[in-house]
């Protein structure tokens, strides 16, 4: 007879993998990805960036807010990357609405160790040490925050949505699993709530700082630094048309063209990033325009000190 495995520990989904569930899973059941992996040689641009970051001038911002600074200028090149889509299953109808602001979700560590997405807001008009101290300020409020009770809040807002729409299915999916299905909900009480509530906003996150943005840029590359990590897919949450992610800088051999038209291969630096879209918005043509300018951007890392005190939208 064969023996069962042994069971190490049971689990049962807190508000966040609640929430990180339903929305993956609605992901996977309506949206038709499609995907592309950009891997561009950016051995000057890390080199570039390697002694820029000993600089006083670069104290205290991150390779990751680079990156964040440099899609940004990508996508104002792309504007259909940077849109939401509202579709309609029954009458295959849709309507497309592309942004001139940039609010990038991006997924935080917290302190437990679990993930979170942050809607960092404005990107196209902040400067890169601007967006470097906004990150910032978003991460030190996140530590102060009841993540259970921002999440209700949001998840509580989409519920009235789901109702305008008549979608009663959702409805009661959610109430029986919030209000009577298996599964902690540390949300705050009496006292504690209060002072918690009293907290200004400005010390705190709320539910404005973890609604959807209008694009998607996660970095693995930051959870195992040294290693080679690049994403085959990555989730787009609905509304969203596009999800980016950015994998592990690594040096393995590339091609190099010299002056002489001649050819060698040579240790080089590589970036990938995988580049997610929902086909019903998105063709591989409108992607073009944002690998051009990422092309751009890394043939030119001599900018990097420019856009300290340069907005993308000014770019």
């Amino acid at each position: 007879m064969q023996e069962k495995p042994k069971l190490r520990r049971v689990e049962r989904f807190g508000l966040q993998r609640k929430i990180v569930a339903n929305m993956t899973t609605e992901s996977w059941r309506e949206i038709p990805h499609t995907s592309v992996l950009y891997e561009p040689d950016v051995t000057h641009f890390w080199e570039t960036w390697q002694r820029l970051r000993k600089t006083p001038a670069f104290e205290g911002i991150t390779i990751n807010t680079v990156l964040m600074y440099a899609c940004t200028l990508g996508f104002l090149a792309a504007p259909a990357m940077n849109a939401r889509l509202e579709y309609r299953h029954g009458t295959v109808s849709g309507e497309i609405k592309q942004y001139s602001t940039v609010n990038i979700s991006m997924p935080a560590t917290l302190p437990d160790g679990s993930m979170m997405t942050l809607n960092v807001r404005g990107c196209e008009s902040r400067t890169l040490r601007e967006l470097g101290a906004h990150i910032v300020n978003m991460h030190e409020r996140m530590a102060k925050t009841s993540i259970d009770d921002v999440l209700f809040s949001v998840g509580w807002d989409n519920t009235i949505k789901q109702l305008k729409t008549g979608r009663l299915d959702k409805i009661a999916g959610r109430l029986w699993g919030t209000k009577v299905g298996s599964g902690p909900i540390n949300r705050l009480k009496g006292s504690e709530r209060k002072a918690y509530r009293a907290l200004p906003a400005t010390e705190r996150l709320t539910k404005h700082d973890i609604e959807q943005g209008t694009v998607l840029v996660t970095n693995i590359g930051s959870i195992y630094r040294g290693s080679y990590n690049a994403a085959t897919i990555v989730e787009i949450i609905p509304p969203m048309v596009c999800a980016l992610c950015i994998g592990g800088f690594v040096e393995k051999p590339g091609v190099v063209t010299h002056a002489d038209r001649s050819k060698t291969i040579e240790p080089r630096t590589f970036l990938p990033i995988n580049i997610n879209m929902d086909h019903r918005a998105l063709d591989y043509g409108d992607i073009v325009p944002f690998l051009k300018r990422m092309d751009e951007i890394f043939a030119r890392p001599e900018d990097l000190t420019a856009w300290l005190g340069r907005a993308p939208k000014k770019a």
